[in-house]
């Protein structure tokens, strides 16, 4: 097991896993994403997937032996990270016509 590899990663999905808990249940984003983002319980959703990813990679490539079943699940985990990258990616564009259509928002602001 290589801690030097682990640590890192886990860690990193715990910082992920708490921003996703805070957009998806109070809409909270993080400073840097905030102008970009535009449907944040979305993003939220798309971090805790790539959360999920990061310690299944860190589960199937670092931590469990040479087997067999270490290529499948690094696979697997890699195809759940694309996944929420992508959930990420939509949370951009979802709702963009409400709001360039000058539409009350959730908060009642105009777009």
């Amino acid at each position: 097991m290589r801690l030097y590899l682990v640590i890192p990663s886990v860690l990193l999905a715990l910082l992920l896993v708490v921003s996703g808990v805070a957009a998806v249940t109070r809409g909270w984003v993080l400073p840097w994403n905030r102008r970009r983002v535009r449907a944040p319980r979305v993003c939220g959703w798309g971090q805790l997937v790539v959360a999920v990813a990061l310690c299944w990679q860190a589960a199937f490539g670092l931590v469990i032996g040479d087997s067999d079943v270490r290529p499948v699940g690094t696979l697997i985990g890699s195809g759940i990270l694309l996944s929420g990258i992508i959930v990420m990616l939509v949370s951009q564009f979802v709702g963009a016509g409400q709001r360039a259509r000058g539409d009350v928002g959730q908060h009642g602001t105009v777009g």
